[in-house]
């Protein structure tokens, strides 16, 4: 028996990317198997985290790393890492930030809502947001701004399909931010692709998840400054304490790692290419439906594709189209965040042959 038949639950093809609410993502079996032997197993952790710290580091040329349980718990940590440092006494005394550094300064575009706002992953610390510029402009002096404070401890970015506004030239921030003295976090949850590329931006700390693309446990990666590094594992005696990675994350994590190590992502990036463009091609065949690729917005390697309806021909809208396809069996979920121009996304990465099959199938039966 299977686990969705053992355990009466939803089938889901996941056309949304790698989505928290549907499980995020596959891992494959060299974590699976990693994993499971690692469950039977007994580990001192801060060895574990040390040879996490290790892979980190050769993986992306970083100082060092950590594991924490999520991104949401790297973001809280590393503000915290900022704020505290590695005093015994200020890791105690957090979330109260008397007599500490507190504000965390962000372009107001980069306030970005994962289910949450990220504000509360700051607030959970202590400390006290600040938004730079509007939702649709921040400038660099609308920053510098910001930070010439003297209690600012931090600035942080978002590098996200879900930030607002005009883009942002992160190392010009990171410069900014680096003249007087303060830190930069980069929130990448689903960005660990670009890993290195968010790290030469100058940044201390860039902060990705390792179960989206990497695929890994659900778990966070902390990568950068040793120094920051420390002071962020030094909080698990802290307000850390139910943020901390579990066995199986951290050996998840390091699995994934050395997975992608030997990725060849010349080759990888070809076969989503291809992959897109035969969904694509088997789309624009419906006349109910106009099909494209576009690039992801955040530099990621590979293409999401994109479904206009013309509800002149078709008889139902993008919402409508989106209901029925959630209503199938198995359920497919796909991105949602245009029915204003009446269009869906679809983003086929982690999908099968035979998953993306059954949605073509099911796109045709419902505009039959």
């Amino acid at each position: 028996m299977q686990i969705h038949d053992r355990y009466n639950l939803t089938r889901i093809i996941n056309a949304r990317g790698p989505f928290t609410p549907l499980g995020v993502s596959r891992s494959g079996d060299f974590v699976s198997k990693r994993v499971s032997e690692a469950l039977g197993k007994f580990f001192l952790i801060d060895e574990l985290q040390d040879k996490a710290s290790r892979a980190i580091s050769r993986w992306t040329g970083a100082e060092a790393g950590a594991v924490t349980h999520c991104t949401s718990a790297s973001i809280t940590l590393s503000v915290a890492a900022a704020m505290a440092g590695e005093s015994p006494e200020k890791v105690a005394a957090l979330p109260d930030t008397n007599g500490m550094p507190n504000r965390v300064v962000l372009p107001a575009g980069h306030a970005v809502n994962y289910g949450h706002s990220i504000l509360q992953d700051l607030r959970l610390a202590g400390a006290k947001p600040i938004l730079a510029g509007t939702e649709q402009r921040c400038s660099r002096e609308d920053i510098e701004n910001e930070l010439t404070h003297k209690d600012t401890a931090c600035l942080l970015l978002v590098s996200s399909r879900l930030v607002k506004g005009e883009s942002i030239i992160f190392q010009h921030a990171v410069e900014a931010a680096h003249r007087r003295g303060v830190p930069t976090v980069i929130d990448g949850a689903a960005q660990d692709m670009r890993v290195k590329e968010l790290l030469a931006t100058g940044a201390d700390l860039v902060l990705v998840s390792a179960q989206k693309y990497l695929a890994g446990l659900t778990a966070g990666l902390v990568i950068g400054s040793a120094e920051l590094v420390r002071a962020v594992r030094a909080h698990e005696l802290g307000i850390g304490r139910g943020m901390k990675a579990t066995k199986e994350g951290i050996i998840g994590a390091l699995a994934a790692i050395a997975q992608r190590e030997t990725l060849d992502l010349t080759n990888w990036k070809d076969e989503q290419d291809k992959k897109a463009e035969a969904f694509v091609r088997a789309a624009n065949k419906n006349k109910n439906i106009e099909a494209w690729m576009e690039p992801d917005p955040t530099g990621l390697p590979f293409s999401r594709i994109f479904l206009r309806i013309k509800p002149n021909k078709a008889g139902i809208d993008a919402k409508s189209l989106q209901v029925k396809l959630r209503a199938s069996k198995p359920s497919i979920w796909v991105m949602k965040d245009r029915y204003g121009s009446d269009q869906i996304g679809l983003e086929l990465v982690p999908l099968t042959d035979d998953e993306i099959k059954t949605i073509q199938q099911r796109i045709i039966e419902i505009f039959k």
